[in-house]
């Protein structure tokens, strides 16, 4: 039995140690949010927060948490949208919308870390997230506008 932190709630699942978290939020825990791109941490499809950082839940075997706190795109939003969701809508990033959890988890880890990100710094950063639709200038866009509203605030 492991036990895990997830959106602020403790979960036990009983899995296997090297099982991905990955599989474990999806198949385990119903928490669809994080999307299964290509396995092998090079898409960002996948990206949640562990202890406010980005992490590719698809490499990252649930047995190597220990008390980390998980937070997924269900648990960035919870109690009303982050700064960098509603600047997704605002800015109509997404297409067809897959890589987009992705994308704002991915987002956020940056302002958290940056709150004042250059273009060289979101696109170094973001640069391991994938889009197939091509929205990055919208992402960087969105970024930004986000930026600025957490400084206003």
């Amino acid at each position: 039995m492991i036990e895990l932190t997830v959106n602020g709630k403790m979960r036990r699942v009983e899995v296997v140690p090297d099982m991905p978290l990955l599989w474990v939020l999806r198949d385990e825990l119903g928490i669809t949010g994080p999307k299964y791109g290509c396995g092998i941490a090079q898409c960002g499809a996948c990206t949640v927060h562990i202890d406010k950082h980005a992490v590719r839940s698809c490499q990252m075997r649930v047995g190597d948490l220990g008390k980390r706190e998980v937070t997924t795109i269900e648990g960035l939003g919870a109690k009303s949208l982050h700064v960098v969701q509603l600047a997704w809508i605002e800015h109509q990033v997404p297409q067809c919308g897959y890589c987009q959890t992705g994308q704002i988890m991915q987002a956020a880890a940056l302002l958290s870390a940056n709150p004042r990100p250059s273009d060289d710094d979101i696109d170094a950063t973001m640069s391991g997230n994938l889009c197939r639709c091509g929205t990055y200038e919208r992402v960087r866009a969105a970024i930004h506008a986000a930026a600025t509203k957490l400084v206003e605030n």
